[in-house]
């Protein structure tokens, strides 16, 4: 089956695997089951009518006597680029904002408190290229850029944090790019940004072209709806990176990637379900969906020939929970919208059950890490 028709991993399941098995393999494969949530009917027939998929989750906790349930709805958006990557840019950009608008409103419709958008979403995933212009006309600022500006007027309207990566020109700085992440609060207020720490260089994803690591650390924004943090794509790689998130006391982490079947697909599922067990928090993995063909062919480090695309992106967003549970994905081939309810307690319950945390020997690492960077280390190997 070609990757570019194959939809979901589960609707494959759900139509070869017998109902006697599928619950099993279900739990095997996500952990407990989720119960979906019941979104209103307007918000299905938009999705039906603007051709997207809709999906809804909702992770629950045990009741407590002490805390009342603390529930947010986060909203995952993932979608094509919809003109092509040779039309104007102020086009390429309105056109994306006017797609991504229509799937905020379902969002709104579904109660949304939080909603992320995907990496670099308002142009197409150029990076690859080794080009300059006119990709650096996408960049913005991301304290009152175009697109800032987009994601103020939504969370205004809607009530809503809005969570938009971007391509950022620092012009404090010399015009300096940067891959970040600007959060909005639901007033309407720019609350920070967040930079991408960890830069790819491998086969066409070498961006240090374009941008290099991020120099804000590891910001948590305190939002009405709890704690979030953003970490951008290439950064899930990176299980410290994860980790010290955690440590500033998110409650949540976004992880709005753009990424391609051959290269990632086999850790896809693994990596912010593994974060997600490993720090007592919520994750969310976003990825693009669809093909985006480069009119000039372009190389990479790993010896093909010359081409004109990066792959195909495979979407297929999900959110993981502490106790180990995730969601079913989006589709592989089509814009989508997951709404995934939350109820936050379940990160102190699970941290109560595991320790992990409590047990973690971060004195440890951090002395032996702190060695370890050093010129002269000398790895503590034991030898006859």
């Amino acid at each position: 089956m070609s990757e570019y028709v194959f939809e979901s991993l589960e609707k494959t399941l759900e139509t070869h695997i017998p109902d006697a098995e599928l619950k099993e393999i279900k739990r095997i494969l996500y952990g407990k089951e989720l119960r979906k949530i019941i979104l209103p009917q307007t918000a299905l027939d938009a999705a039906l009518e603007r051709d997207f998929d809709l999906q809804g989750y909702a992770f629950e906790a045990a009741p407590e006597q002490l805390r009342a349930p603390r529930v947010v709805r986060v909203g995952l958006i993932q979608n094509k680029i919809i003109l092509p990557t040779d039309a104007p840019v102020l086009d390429q950009i309105t056109a994306l904002h006017k797609r991504v608008g229509e799937i905020v409103e379902v969002a709104a419709i579904c109660g949304v408190n939080i909603v992320c958008l995907q990496e670099a979403w308002t142009m197409p995933f150029a990076f690859c290229t080794r080009e300059r212009v006119p990709w650096t006309e996408f960049a913005e600022s991301a304290e009152d850029g175009f697109t800032t500006h987009f994601c103020q007027e939504l969370a205004k309207k809607y009530n809503m944090v809005v969570v938009s990566p971007i391509l950022e020109r620092d012009e404090i700085h010399g015009g300096t790019l940067w891959n970040t992440a600007v959060v909005v609060s639901n007033t309407g207020t720019v609350l920070g940004k967040s930079r991408k720490n960890h830069i790819p260089r491998v086969g066409d994803f070498s961006e240090s072209t374009y941008y290099m690591e991020g120099n804000t650390g590891h910001r948590v924004f305190q939002t009405q709806f709890g704690k979030i943090a953003v970490n951008i794509c290439y950064g899930r790689h990176h299980p410290l990176n994860w980790l010290m998130y955690s440590m500033h006391g998110t409650e949540i982490i976004f992880n709005p990637s753009a990424t391609v079947g051959p290269l990632s697909e086999p850790m896809w599922s693994i990596e912010a379900r593994n974060a997600a067990i490993a720090n007592h928090c919520f994750t969310c993995a976003i990825n693009r969906v669809g093909m985006e063909y480069f009119k000039n062919e372009f190389t990479s480090g790993d010896g093909k020939k010359a081409h004109h695309d990066l792959g195909h992106f495979y979407g297929s967003s999900y959110v993981a929970a502490p106790d180990g549970s995730r969601s079913p994905g989006l589709s592989r081939i089509k814009d989508g919208l997951l709404v995934a309810e939350l109820d936050l307690n379940l990160n102190q319950q699970i941290a109560d059950m595991w320790n992990f945390k409590m047990t973690g020997r971060y004195d440890l690492y951090a002395e032996e890490l702190t060695k370890a960077v050093q010129h002269a280390f000398r790895p503590n190997i034991v030898k006859e």
